[in-house]
């Protein structure tokens, strides 16, 4: 029996494909490749193109071959842009996880791993968020996030054998592969070295947060200690373990934008050039830091690879060949759309 795997392709979607498919489990992908790469798929695993909402791709990749269960990470991500394109965010996030639901009960598929994230909690209170806290999401993206656990929640309520849980993350970053990169548009890591690429000072989105140097603060996890989690909690569905709504999945410490860029600077010998702080984005909560005692106890789970193993695999994934082509792709896929 086969995991499914929606955005499979995907830089988190794809290492998690490297950690089942190393603990000798069936994988196999939908994704859209709107953002994902055909070749981050390991050959021998089967790639079904389609959108998560579009009920007939899903139905393709479920009767493929038999599925066990479903490890659901397809959609849209980031604060800032859903701000400015909310409806697109609700459709991918929440219609794409009601019509993967609906294909599931027809199917009797009774396992699910869901791909949440940090921003359901908004701007936290304390100095880290447990998975009890108010959930107040500050950006259409955190909200779509949160509907999504709810109406996983729900749907289990009405069909009890659904198993599930769902795994909040914090900002995931690094490398577990010189070939698997984070492309993304928007995140700290590759707005870096898309700067240092140019010859340019990378940017920090505003000075001015409630915090001890005035960055936004967040919890960084490595992409290969979150795609262990992953694993480790489709084991333990397979097992029969309960296992609780939703996990946080970072390191329970909180580095700034600040700290990091001069991180990245310092480890790629680009210290002297700084950096420019531009205005804030839209959507970002000053400070989001989260306990990971829960999964710590129930899974057995603690990162292994700090920040400065997260800049060198980055730095030496960006710096791989094919980088810079997966790069212009992108470039002309978005410039197509606008």
């Amino acid at each position: 029996m086969a995991w499914l795997l929606t955005g499979g392709a995907g830089y988190i979607g794809s290492h998690i494909v490297e950690a089942f498919r190393g603990a000798g489990r069936e994988v196999v992908v939908l994704d859209d490749l709107s953002s994902g790469f055909a070749e981050f798929v390991p050959d021998g695993v089967v790639v079904h193109e389609g959108r998560v909402e579009d009920p007939a791709a899903v139905a393709a990749a479920l009767d493929a071959q038999p599925v066990d269960g479903v490890v659901h990470l397809a959609g849209l991500k980031y604060a800032g842009e859903s701000v400015h394109v909310p409806l697109d965010f609700y459709r991918a996030n929440v219609e794409g996880t009601r019509v993967l639901l609906e294909a599931m009960a027809a199917r009797e598929i009774d396992r699910l791993v869901f791909s949440s994230s940090s921003a359901t909690y908004g701007t936290m209170e304390g100095e880290v968020v447990t998975e009890d806290a108010p959930q107040r999401p500050e950006s259409p993206y955190g909200e779509s996030k949160l509907v999504g656990e709810w109406l996983i929640r729900d749907q289990a309520r009405a069909r009890p054998a659904l198993r599930h849980t769902s795994l909040r993350y914090f900002n995931v970053v690094g490398s577990g592969s010189e070939h698997l990169v984070d492309h993304s548009p928007y995140n700290l890591f590759p707005l870096v070295f898309r700067a240092l690429a140019r010859g340019e000072r990378p940017k920090v989105f505003g000075d001015d947060y409630p915090t001890p140097d005035g960055t936004c603060i967040r919890d960084y996890v490595h992409v290969s200690d979150l795609a262990e989690a992953h694993l480790r909690a489709a084991v333990l569905l397979e097992e029969g373990r309960e296992l609780a709504p939703a996990y946080n999945v970072g390191r329970g410490e909180g580095v700034s934008v600040r700290q990091i860029v001069e991180t990245i600077l310092r480890a790629v010998g680009e210290e002297a050039l700084g950096y420019d702080v531009v205005p804030r984005r839209g959507g970002d909560p000053a400070r989001i830091v989260g306990s990971a005692r829960l999964i710590e106890r129930d899974f057995g789970w603690k990162p292994d690879l700090d920040l400065d193993a997260m800049v060198d695999g980055a730095w030496a994934a960006w710096n791989a060949p094919g980088t810079a082509e997966r790069e212009a792709r992108q470039d002309a896929a978005r410039a197509a759309r606008a």
